[in-house]
C-alpha cells in the first residue's frame, strides 16, 4: 500500500521479535467470546472462523514468540470454564513476522468511534479531520488497536463522561496499545498514568503516545496492577480506565475503590455481557455505583462511580 507523503517506517522494521500463531479449534459457538478474550491478554489480533462441515469454531491470535505465556494459561483454564468445556487443546508454529505484519496492515482500517475519536492507522497518510480527535496506531504487538469491542466501549463511554466533566488524576489500568491513554491525553489535555504488566505493551505503549504527540503527558510504566508505588502514589483518580478481564477486574475493586477520588468513575471493560452481574456485584461491595452500561455484542462496559462522601 502506498501513500502520499512522508512513509512510515515499515511496521517489519520496527519489530524483529520471532512470531508464532496460536489456535485453538473444535470450540463451539458458545465459547468463541471466552476464548476470544483470552487469547487477546497476549495477542495483537484475534481471528475466529467457522468450520461448516462441523459447525464448530477455530480462534487463533498472533504473539511475540513466548510473550504472557504465564498469563494465558490462566485466561485459557478460565475460558474453559466459563464455557463449560474441557480445556481444548492450543497449538503454537512459528510464522513469518514480515508477511504478517503487512497482511495486518493492510486489514486494519481508519475507524470512526463514537462522535469525537478516529482511529487512523499509520500505514494510511495523515490529514486534517475537523470535529475527530485522530489516535494514530498500527498494528503494534499489543492489545488495543480500536477493533475490539471492549476498546470501542472505553471510547464511547470516556466520550460520554468527558462532555460533561473534565476530569485531571487519570490511570489506565493494563493499557496495551495505550489507546485509552492517548485518547484521554489528547480529549482532556492532562496527566496521563499508563501501566501494563508485559514489557512489550510498555514499549508498545510509549512508542504511540510518542507518534500521537502526547509523549509528555503520557507517562507509561510497568506495573503489576495496583502493587506499583507509582500508581498508588498518583491516586486519588478522577478517571480509571481498567480494560482487562473479568475476574481481575473484581479482585481489584477494593483497590479501585480505595483509590478513586470522592465523584470519580471507572470505566471497566474486557468482560461478556454475561459476567457483567458478578463484576457489578463486587464492585456495588465496595461503595461504587453503576453509572453506564454499554453492550456492544457479547462485550459489556461498565462505568462505576464513587460517591462524593468517600
Amino acid at each position: 500500500m502506498r501513500a502520499d507523503g512522508p512513509s512510515p517506517t515499515p511496521l517489519s522494521r520496527r519489530r524483529a521479535e520471532p512470531l508464532e500463531l496460536l489456535s485453538i479449534e473444535g470450540l463451539p459457538e458458545s465459547a468463541v467470546p471466552a476464548f476470544e478474550a483470552a487469547l487477546q491478554t497476549v495477542c495483537a489480533t484475534v481471528a475466529y472462523i467457522r468450520d461448516e462441515a462441523s459447525d464448530t469454531w477455530r480462534v487463533e491470535g498472533v504473539r511475540e514468540a513466548g510473550a504472557g505465556e504465564e498469563t494465558l494459561q490462566p485466561a485459557l483454564a478460565l475460558a474453559a470454564a466459563a464455557a463449560g468445556i474441557a480445556p481444548p487443546p492450543l497449538s503454537a508454529e512459528p510464522i513469518a513476522a514480515e508477511g504478517w505484519l503487512e497482511r495486518s496492515a493492510e486489514s486494519f482500517p481508519e475507524q470512526p468511534i463514537g462522535a469525537r475519536f478516529l482511529i487512523r492507522p499509520t500505514h494510511l497518510p495523515d490529514r486534517r479531520t475537523p470535529g475527530r480527535i485522530v489516535l494514530r496506531l498500527d498494528a503494534g504487538l499489543a492489545f488495543g488497536s480500536g477493533e475490539h469491542a471492549s476498546t470501542r466501549g472505553c471510547l464511547i463511554a470516556f466520550e460520554r463522561l468527558a462532555n460533561s466533566r473534565r476530569p485531571r488524576r487519570v490511570l489506565d489500568l493494563g493499557a496495551g496499545s495505550g489507546i485509552l491513554a492517548i485518547a484521554a491525553a489528547k480529549r482532556l489535555r492532562r496527566p496521563v498514568l499508563a501501566t501494563d504488566i508485559e514489557p512489550w505493551s510498555v514499549r508498545v505503549a510509549a512508542d504511540n503516545a510518542r507518534r500521537n504527540g502526547v509523549a509528555g503527558l503520557v507517562r507509561v510504566a510497568l506495573a503489576d496492577g495496583w502493587r506499583h508505588r507509582a500508581v498508588r502514589a498518583g491516586a486519588p483518580y478522577d478517571l480509571v480506565f481498567a480494560n482487562i478481564l473479568a475476574r481481575p477486574l473484581c479482585a481489584m475493586a477494593r483497590d479501585l475503590a480505595r483509590h478513586l477520588a470522592p465523584g470519580g468513575a471507572a470505566i471497566l471493560a474486557g468482560l461478556l455481557g454475561a459476567q457483567a452481574r458478578w463484576v457489578l456485584a463486587a464492585h456495588r461491595r465496595q461503595g461504587l455505583r453503576l453509572a453506564m452500561r454499554l453492550d456492544i455484542g457479547p462485550w459489556t462496559t461498565l462505568v462505576l462511580r464513587k460517591g462524593n462522601g468517600g
